[in-house]
């Protein structure tokens, strides 16, 4: 049942983030499993359930397989319209006019944004329910942005001299230069090297020494805290691996031209504990932001500033 009445479709557009990651959805206050089962009928379990067009979703339950277009499919529509209504929830809105703010890997922003943007946008409107609520979304458009830079954007007077900035995601890891203020677009690579391929890692070695599968969960907390209530020899195999495997990780950056001497490091994302947790760094040269919504965030303030600056919104 509907339960919340306001609308502010004539009080011009709510700003809504959202970092489609491949690992999860992330908004600015929000984080789910970026899976979606369809079903033709009602499911039995339906605590994240989306209907939509008459198709029923169950939101969240896995996460989505690794692909560089995530315009093949409708599922990243799907998740769109979960992270909408996540995010009107939290505003106790039911119908909006949206404009949505995303973004994409660093490298490939210039290629892909305009039919991701078109994507976001296929539609006019959406009358859909999530979680038993009706929601009527009206998009008032959609601002793409490069992944990374966006969690750092309300913060780049902080980046005096050279900097690297590493955004690890699930599926991508993606390094920027940013001097003296100022991002460098020709200093730009897009790796995947994400914590999925962690995972996989982990999983491949647990099998080889033990015979055994790991449930994710599992591997997700370890990576998450550095711990997890397994025993012992499980959990410093997984260990063991993620720290050889966050080695990985800085071995790739010291080929961007890395240099711990010559440059702070700024690490963000979801794949930012991988690091605090089990690598090996200066800690006084390397600046962690382990906030997984930042990048959602930054999208948000940079989409605002944008609106703002051409005068709609309010």
């Amino acid at each position: 049942m509907n339960f919340m009445n306001t609308n502010t479709l004539t009080n011009g557009p709510v700003v809504i983030g959202i970092d489609h990651g491949y690992g999860n959805i992330k908004t600015a206050h929000c984080c789910f499993k970026s899976g979606v089962t369809a079903y033709d009928k009602e499911p039995t379990f339906k605590s994240n359930l989306l209907i939509y067009e008459g198709t029923y979703y169950i939101i969240g339950e896995e996460h989505k397989e690794f692909i560089s277009d995530k315009m093949t499919d409708s599922d990243y529509y799907i998740l769109t319209l979960a992270a909408i209504a996540r995010e009107l929830n939290i505003r106790r809105l039911t119908s909006a006019s949206v404009h949505i703010a995303a973004g994409l890997p660093l490298t490939w922003v210039s290629e892909q944004k305009d039919s991701f943007r078109s994507y976001l946008l296929q539609n006019d409107a959406a009358d859909f329910s999530f979680r038993g609520v009706d929601y009527h979304v009206e998009f008032a458009g959609a601002d793409i942005f490069p992944q990374g830079f966006s969690a750092v954007a309300d913060r780049l007077r902080d980046f005096r001299g050279v900097n690297m900035l590493c955004d690890i995601g699930n599926g991508t890891m993606n390094v920027m230069y940013i001097n003296e203020c100022r991002p460098l677009a020709k200093r730009c690579f897009t790796e995947k090297y994400g914590t999925n391929q962690c995972l996989i890692a982990v999983q491949e070695n647990l099998m080889r020494q033990f015979g055994v599968s790991v449930d994710d969960t599992v591997l997700d907390r370890v990576i998450r805290t550095g711990t997890a209530d397994i025993s012992e020899r499980y959990l410093n195999a997984i260990r063991a691996t993620a720290t050889e495997y966050t080695a990985g990780i800085f071995r790739r950056l010291r080929e961007h031209e890395y240099d711990p001497e010559l440059m702070r490091l700024y690490v963000v994302g979801g794949g930012s504990c991988m690091v605090k947790n089990f690598g090996e760094y200066e800690r006084n040269r390397v600046i962690i932001n382990d906030d997984i919504c930042a990048t959602a965030k930054g999208y948000e303030l940079l989409a605002a500033q944008k609106l703002q600056r051409k005068g709609g919104l309010v």
